[in-house]
């Protein structure tokens, strides 16, 4: 059995899918600018080949929408073939590639950096999560009046689920770019909305809001929905009702 490493093993995403590759029985490496073990910066690269060391399979889910996710990928993937990694499985965002959406065009740029990296390679390309869609309500609901984009819908899926996926992939080979994975339900975002007020207990008047671009018409196209992949079973309301609104 090889040595497993997880990028961004403290977030969002990496706890649980660590935790599930712990249940398998697997050695996992957590690498994160915060564990006390690998404390790496990815952007830096410092301390990347000997956190590399004797690893076989890289699972890459560290990101940040303030940028340098392409940076990051760059330095992982050099160190990674001098470590001779053999497997690198790598989460992306549904839409990377028909939403013209900056953080977006980020991940796209680091798929293809991952699929011409001459490394064995996974992409796997997941919808919002729920915590995601929990934390853009939260802000439009501060005001008594929640302004929302008009025309908009999403397919909030939940992040254990994802996780689950992903161990699945890194336990696997290689396996190129996966069916798109997302949640169980498409949903109008007023829904959505509808749901976390009731789970908040709060009263807001909604009110639905056209805008303009083209970011914004390819979210009222669809493009960052995945209705024929692999569908999660965890609604938003069962979310909202363990979580939290």
């Amino acid at each position: 059995m090889t040595t497993m490493m997880v990028t961004g093993g403290t977030g969002t995403l990496g706890r649980p899918l660590v935790a599930r590759l712990r249940e398998e029985g697997q050695d996992v490496r957590v690498l994160s600018r915060r564990d006390p073990h690998h404390p790496v910066d990815l952007r830096k690269g410092q301390g990347l080949d000997a956190a590399l060391a004797g690893v076989g399979t890289v699972v890459h889910v560290a990101s940040s929408p303030m940028g340098g996710d392409d940076e990051a990928a760059g330095n992982l993937l050099s160190a990674a073939r001098r470590a001779g990694v053999e497997h690198l499985v790598y989460i992306s965002i549904v839409g990377v590639d028909q939403v013209p959406y900056p953080y977006y065009r980020v991940k796209h740029k680091v798929e293809r950096m991952v699929e011409e990296s001459g490394i064995g390679w996974t992409v796997l390309r997941a919808t919002q999560f729920h915590d995601l869609v929990r934390s853009v309500l939260r802000a439009l609901g501060r005001p008594p009046v929640m302004l929302l984009p008009k025309g908009l819908q999403d397919q909030p899926v939940a992040v254990e689920e994802v996780a689950g996926r992903l161990a699945g992939l890194a336990l696997g080979s290689p396996a190129g770019r996966v069916p798109d994975m997302g949640g169980p339900e498409v949903r109008d975002l007023r829904s959505l909305a509808e749901a976390w007020v009731a789970a908040s207990g709060k009263e807001r008047r909604m009110v639905e809001v056209p805008l303009a671009g083209r970011t914004y018409g390819a979210f009222r196209s669809g493009r960052h929905l995945a209705p024929g992949g692999v569908r999660g079973s965890v609604t938003f309301e069962e979310f909202l009702s363990e979580r939290g609104a």
